[in-house]
């Protein structure tokens, strides 16, 4: 009985169809990487505190730092022990019924009772926004910030459950295209709402949202596709360096969508193939058409029904939860302790190029277990590793090399290379 692959074959495995659908499709993974890491941009906490408009006033007026302007507004606080200018509290004054001048040098604010920001925040992040500081999502709140990439877990959750029965239905083609549109539309309306609440829905909503090449060709291109993605988070700082609000970089990373046409059904796509890879289709594919009529239907729960695709389906489960959860967590947290957010994230993405091109030349001759194995224990060790490096881990990492080098008391100094050696 002819399969699909074997009408593929005669369609063109990897013709310039193929490609060509392929070089259409590779405009998508921007948008992608865009809705999966923007996050590290759009949703950045910077250095904030308690907001006193009569403080600000003040400032205004006489000139002062920023540095001087928070220290007249929020107390020193015990922070991962070091005393650091506190995030959610201030000082209980109403600076509008005191004699407060330019002159503060005699002001001894030791004593003064605290509250709860009342006001807002201030954010020191060089005239930029993101949804944080759009909707003071800090101190109490800051856990809405997480919510952020959680609600689109949810959405995946739900379209991994039925996007499939979808594409089964209707086919691939229908299935991307609405994918696509919604995912367009979604990330529009969230660059425009203005409620935080509304945004975490639309985000659910897009989080809701490789048979056209031939059996030999699809681990490349399925790695290649991966690639691209990795190459889109290298885009990622750049656009988000030069645009520096968050909604329009929400437009930004939906642009690439509309690039994106319509295709025909899956019996002209495969004629098409066939015509622009030069190639002529048997009459396999009216027999597999007739065949189709005749299979069984399957569903979800026969992966659960025989034991050995219960445990396969159990372990590839685990693995995948455990991978997202990791990647998941290592973008969120992104830049927390670097200078610089922009060059931390375009080193962390433009890892994954090498990983990728490695996995190409490795999977052909090893297979899929072994390398799927070692990269999962490589990830795991690195960030226990992880945890136990100090902060000051290159003054450490200094002295360590120094005991490398040869003792030179009581010892000529070299003069030459040769002595050196």
């Amino acid at each position: 009985m002819a399969t699909f692959d074997d009408v593929l074959e005669e369609a063109g495995a990897f013709g310039r169809c193929q490609k060509r659908i392929f070089a259409l499709l590779s405009v998508l993974p921007l948008t992608f990487a865009g809705f999966l890491a923007g996050i590290v941009f759009q949703g950045y906490t910077p250095d904030h505190w308690c907001r006193d408009s009569a403080v600000v006033d003040m400032r205004r007026a006489c000139g002062w730092s920023l540095e001087h302007t928070r220290s007249l507004t929020v107390p020193l606080s015990n922070t991962s022990g070091r005393l650091q200018p506190s995030k959610c509290t201030r000082f209980d004054v109403d600076w509008n019924t005191t004699t407060l001048g330019c002159d503060t040098e005699t002001l001894n604010l030791t004593g003064v009772p605290l509250s709860a920001c009342k006001e807002g925040w201030e954010f020191d992040y060089e005239g930029r926004r993101t949804f944080v500081t759009e909707f003071n999502l800090v101190c109490l709140d800051s856990w809405l910030v997480d919510m952020f990439q959680s609600v689109i877990g949810v959405g995946y959750l739900v379209g991994s459950l039925t996007v499939g029965y979808f594409s089964d239905m209707y086919g691939r083609k229908v299935s991307v295209i609405m994918s696509t549109l919604l995912n367009c539309m979604g990330g529009i309306s969230m660059a425009v709402v203005p409620s935080y609440i509304c945004i975490l829905i639309l985000r659910a909503v897009i989080g809701f949202v490789t048979e056209i090449v031939g059996v030999e060709q699809r681990r490349f291109v399925g790695i290649l596709y991966q690639m691209l993605i990795s190459i889109s988070f290298l885009i990622i700082p750049l656009l988000a360096y030069f645009i520096t609000d968050w909604r329009w970089l929400q437009a930004a990373f939906c642009l690439p969508s509309f690039i994106f046409k319509k295709f025909s059904k899956a019996y002209e796509i495969t004629n098409a193939m066939a015509t622009e890879n030069k190639r002529n289709i048997s009459k396999n594919l009216e027999a597999l058409a007739e065949d189709e009529g005749d299979s069984p239907s399957a569903s979800i729960l026969d992966l659960l029904r025989t034991p050995n695709m219960r445990k396969y389906t159990l372990i590839l489960m685990f693995n995948w939860f455990t991978s997202e959860v990791v990647y998941q967590g290592l973008i969120m947290r992104v830049g927390i302790t670097a200078k610089n957010l922009y060059i931390d994230f375009f080193i962390s993405a433009l890892v994954e190029i090498p990983a990728a091109l490695l996995i190409l030349f490795t999977i052909e001759r090893m297979g899929r277990r072994l390398p799927f194995a070692s990269s999962n224990f490589i990830a795991g060790l690195s960030c226990l590793i992880t945890a136990f490096i100090p902060d000051r881990v290159i003054s450490l990492m200094g002295g360590a090399l120094v005991l490398l080098l040869p003792e030179t008391k009581g010892v000529p100094l070299p003069d030459t290379i040769d002595d050196v050696e």
